[in-house]
């Protein structure tokens, strides 16, 4: 199939690219490098960079008429219509989106909205959405599954829930076709040692705890040791980004298989604690992890751990790179 995606020489979006690419699938990227590396993007696959919200990029490059945008970075002329398009562009902030509502409503919801209109306009009706455990907010049970409410509690989940319940109305409305992922901490690095390029500015644990084994920042901070947990700081379910990469690969083939929409969680159904993140990175950098106990930050649950039945009924898929010992692993080699 002929692939675009956006967003893919970001962190997940570039283990996507991979995961095509080793399927067979003819990809181009969309990227306007503001957090993506070039580094990291695949060589087979074709470039466009260009941003989303620039309308006109957007309509040229999705136009059925197999002309390329004149300003693709690839020399070919040609390529056929895209089949399905994948999103990895938004902001993901949590914090920062109750700051800054304004910008996140721009890059979340309406180049979203401005996107899905390009493509049902083109007929393209395959859509797969890079969407978060954020839609349902504090945990009224454990593990979470499909039908946990969603009652968002920051301004990013919530973009996140408006883009969902969009994409059922124009399912309905319009027969697109789309497939919701939900996952709470992507981690690791490609297990064949392709992608080595870190991200830029963190704000998930694993990465802030590489850079300070690797002597890139000098300490980090843990919010809270009084929880409910066996020892006392947060739980939460980290799955592999290869394993997320198979999941998306996997829900695109089953859209245009099966012909019809899937909403799953992605994750492995356990948790490990932050201290237990920062001890195995300790045994294997062999590097002291240097941090220090601070108060609870408002609005962290005390665990978050999500249910994957659903995926493994669906679309034949488990976590099966998401062993903390394997993803602390591949990450040290490329902080290492």
């Amino acid at each position: 199939m002929n692939v675009l995606v956006i967003g893919g020489a970001g962190y997940i979006g570039s283990h996507v690219v991979y995961e095509l690419n080793d399927a067979g699938h003819d990809v181009t990227i969309l990227d306007n490098f503001s957090t993506g590396l070039r580094e990291n993007v695949d060589a087979r696959a074709t470039l466009v960079e260009g941003d989303m919200q620039d309308l006109t990029l957007l309509n040229r490059l999705l136009e059925s008429s197999k002309n390329k945008p004149s300003d693709a970075t690839s020399t070919a002329e040609e390529a056929d219509p895209f089949d399905s398009v994948f999103h990895f562009a938004a902001l993901k902030a949590a914090g920062e989106s109750m700051e800054h509502p304004d910008i996140y409503t721009r890059a979340n919801l309406v180049a979203t909205m401005e996107l899905l209109n390009t493509m049902l306009r083109h007929n393209i009706k395959n859509f797969i959405f890079s969407s978060s455990a954020a839609t349902y907010g504090n945990p009224q049970y454990l593990p979470i599954d499909e039908a946990h409410p969603q009652i968002p509690i920051n301004y990013y989940g919530f973009t996140k829930l408006v883009i969902e319940q969009t994409l059922k109305w124009y399912s309905q409305l319009k027969g697109l076709r789309f497939a919701v992922l939900r996952y709470f901490n992507a981690a690791g690095y490609d297990v064949k040692g392709r992608i080595t390029g870190k991200e830029q500015n963190p704000a998930n644990l694993l990465p802030i705890v590489m850079e300070v084994a690797a002597g890139m920042r000098e300490q980090l901070q843990v919010f809270g040791n009084d929880y409910p947990t066996r020892d006392g700081t947060c739980i939460r379910d980290y799955i592999h980004v290869n394993d997320l990469a198979t999941a998306h690969v996997r829900s695109m083939e089953y859209l245009v298989a099966e012909n019809r929409d899937l909403t799953l969680n992605l994750a492995t159904g356990e948790g490990y604690t932050v201290l237990e993140v920062i001890h195995e990175a300790e045994r294997v950098s062999g590097r002291p992890v240097t941090h220090s106990i601070v108060g609870r930050r408002a609005g962290d649950p005390a665990e978050l751990v999500a249910t994957s039945g659903r995926a493994f009924d669906q679309i034949g898929w488990k976590a099966e790179q998401s062993e903390l010992s394997k993803l602390v692993e591949s990450m040290w080699q490329v902080y290492g």
